[in-house]
């Protein structure tokens, strides 16, 4: 994993910052994809292989553990704690969930397509095309749901989770990611 210089990092006894920390690595690494899509399948120097194949093995292998970090850990908790003030936040976890989902398929086809770029040293201008549109997507989708996370559900969860509830759910995080 790449070092970030000045990055607050949190330990597994805060896993809602651990999110967050999440959050800032799939930024960086949706950079890494943006700007590497944005050469229009031209050859890859080194530094470009290492961000592509760096940025394809964090989806492929981090990026799922946090989705289960969500959606296995803890929206199920949030939506036991459901209350007035909680509703209008609570109300999009769905919608947060469909964009799990919707994003596993442009996931595929980026790997696919990235995968493909590493071997063959460039892409053809179609496939150049759809790697743009799909890093494209994914970008502005993350970037509706990293601020809705990290703005409203997060801050929420701090209020009205117990610590027990948090702490639970950091083990389950640290599970996710044992060797």
């Amino acid at each position: 994993m790449p070092v970030q210089i000045g990055a607050q990092s949190h330990a597994f006894t805060e896993p809602l910052g651990l999110l967050s920390d999440c959050h800032r690595r799939i930024e960086m690494f949706l950079g890494s994809l943006s700007a590497i899509a944005n050469l229009s399948g031209q050859p890859l120097n080194d530094e470009g292989r290492r961000a592509l194949d760096n940025a394809l093995r964090y989806f492929r292998e981090a990026a799922p553990k946090h989705t289960a970090d969500e959606e296995v850990s803890l929206f199920p908790r949030l939506r036991q704690l459901q209350s007035d003030e909680s509703e209008s936040v609570f109300s999009r976890m769905d919608e947060l969930e469909n964009d799990h989902q919707w994003a596993e398929s442009l996931h595929t086809e980026v790997d696919r397509l990235g995968k493909n770029y590493l071997n063959a040293g460039i892409l053809q201008e179609k496939d150049a095309t759809e790697f743009l549109k799909a890093v494209e997507a994914l970008a502005d989708m993350y970037q509706r749901h990293i601020a809705l996370e990290d703005e409203s559900l997060f801050p929420l969860a701090a209020k009205i989770l117990s610590k027990e509830d948090k702490l639970t759910i950091a083990k389950e995080m640290a599970q996710r990611r044992a060797i």
